[in-house]
């Protein structure tokens, strides 16, 4: 566990399909490992919270390089807020993503959106986990919702990943996130009749379930943790 990092994705989802999204990274044992290579970089005290559209703003000029296509993926995630708050001596490091929708079809993985910020920021110089290549799992993910039933689907981009495969930068990813969760936490306005994964703990009420995967699955296999909710009546 010394290198695991723990990832919680919450959806809430309101009576009339809009909610709350957020993906919650909890790095502390990682930068416990790896403090020292980090440099200067761990003493650190940081408290900050910031919106991609401040980002977007101050970031023109990059922005302006990147290729139109690029450049809407990371048009998406103006209504994201990150917070990171880390401590170099305690070693502590805490970063959530969130972001208010009006319509569950309209959300995209927020990890995937960090990866494409990487580029923007000036990718591997970067001290953060994102940079590299953490979250970028070649897939494209989708939910939809209709009241009825609550879908999570991620489609593989198999041309990707086998350019992925060649990489060694992904060989450090891999000893890193080896011992990692990836945790779903989503939350419904009503009872669940059943879910398509066989591991789902539901809440008292019903109306919650919490799955837990492996964060190897999520970066190598993202498919696996596709599955369907269906609604009591």
């Amino acid at each position: 566990t010394l290198t695991s990092c723990t990832l919680t994705e919450n959806i809430y989802v309101n009576d009339n399909g809009t909610g709350k999204y957020s993906v919650d990274m909890d790095g502390s044992s990682l930068m416990a490992m790896a403090g020292e290579q980090l440099g200067p970089d761990a003493k650190k005290n940081i408290d900050s919270t910031f919106t991609f559209k401040q980002l977007f703003e101050e970031k023109k000029d990059s922005m302006a390089k990147l290729s139109p296509e690029a450049q809407k993926e990371l048009k998406k995630l103006e209504n994201f807020v990150v917070n990171t708050k880390m401590n170099g001596e305690k070693k502590e490091f805490l970063m959530t993503l969130s972001t208010d929708f009006k319509n569950v079809n309209e959300l995209q993985d927020a990890l995937q959106s960090l990866s494409a910020l990487q580029k923007l920021e000036g990718g591997a110089n970067s001290s953060t986990p994102f940079a590299k290549g953490l979250g970028d799992n070649n897939s494209k993910l989708s939910y939809t919702y209709d009241g009825k039933k609550f879908t999570r689907k991620a489609v593989i981009d198999k041309a990707k990943l086998a350019a992925k495969a060649k990489d060694s930068v992904q060989d450090m990813s891999k000893m890193i996130f080896a011992s990692s969760t990836y945790t779903i936490k989503y939350h419904f306005p009503k009872r669940i009749k059943k879910v398509s994964n066989p591991n789902a703990l539901f809440s008292e009420d019903r109306k919650s379930i919490t799955i837990q995967y492996p964060f190897t699955d999520y970066m190598e296999n993202p498919d696996k943790l596709n599955f369907d909710v269906e609604f009591e009546k």
